[in-house]
């Protein structure tokens, strides 16, 4: 049986459109039920979006079961996946997690599905990413996924115990905090990881991932990534979140033919890999891309 696919929206009804479209011509989006979460306006001046983005989901079709969840008042971002998410899982073993910025390949569903009956049971595989840079990969690698110790939130799925099992306060942070150590063992998926806790227990950042990663770090976990993204981020650019700011994050998007994977029977982080994703987040290349910003390049 096809995990459920969890999709979340709230004030975005050209991106929801765009991924809506791209979800429904999946593979097996026909025998996937669709959940819908639409958090309430945070103010006034969101309010015709959310409703529109309402009419956006009234209108969708294309999958086997739609369960639609409107939010009475404003939950906030983080709080209204972890709770989305939280009631899905409640009564399916996985699910599948699709934000309403994200263009899926047509196999995205197929890759997700395979590695979810994959690695049920292997409880060091944290979560599954659809997203991956667009790494060249070697002549030598014959699978095609890989292993990093960095949870990615762009389409992604998980199991029900993985997701039980996440600290949401994070009550260890004061020890954490003063543990170079820990801090630096953390950062083996990105130097970048240690500071985003930081200021998401500081409050300036709200931010339901960077705690799913922690988890999963504490966990000694994994996360799965393809070799070929599944997944193109399309908030960048007029009208969408990251308006302003150079997308690094463009990937080359998997044309969706290839409908079965070989995938990696040994949980490990995988040497190539995850180097390229250490420099992917090193501060060089975020300096970088800041200047690519400020040129204007997007």
């Amino acid at each position: 049986m096809n995990a459920p696919i969890i999709l979340f929206a709230y004030k975005r009804p050209d991106e929801l459109r765009q991924t809506i479209d791209a979800l429904r011509a999946n593979h097996l989006a026909s025998e996937s039920d669709l959940y819908v979460f639409v958090d309430a306006p945070k103010k006034p001046a969101d309010e015709p979006g959310v409703a529109e983005v309402k009419g956006v989901i009234a209108q969708i079709t294309g999958f086997k079961n739609i369960y639609r969840n409107y939010a009475e008042s404003n939950i906030g971002c983080a709080d209204s996946i972890i709770q989305g998410i939280t009631t899905v899982l409640q009564k399916h073993p996985s699910a599948i997690i699709v934000e309403d910025d994200l263009i899926t390949a047509p196999n995205f569903l197929d890759y997700m599905n395979q590695c979810l009956q994959h690695y049920a049971n292997n409880k060091r595989v944290y979560s599954i990413a659809g997203y991956t840079f667009p790494f060249p990969k070697p002549a030598n690698y014959t699978n095609d996924a890989y292993f990093v110790p960095r949870h990615s939130p762009w389409g992604w799925a998980t199991w029900s115990d993985r997701w039980q099992s996440i600290d949401w306060t994070v009550a260890d942070y004061d020890q954490f905090k003063n543990d170079s150590d820990r801090q630096k063992a953390f950062n083996s998926g990105g130097s970048d990881l240690s500071r985003m806790l930081r200021h998401q227990m500081e409050g300036a950042i709200d931010a339901w991932d960077i705690r799913f990663c922690y988890s999963r770090f504490k966990a000694n976990g994994l996360t799965v990534y393809p070799t070929v993204s599944k997944v193109q981020n399309i908030g960048f650019g007029p009208g969408a979140t990251h308006t302003d700011i150079f997308n690094r994050y463009k990937t080359q998007l998997d044309s969706g033919q290839q409908r079965t994977f070989t995938l990696p029977d040994i949980a490990q982080p995988t040497d190539y890999y995850h180097r390229k994703t250490i420099q992917r987040y090193s501060p060089i290349t975020r300096i970088y891309n800041r200047l690519k910003t400020y040129a204007g390049i997007r």
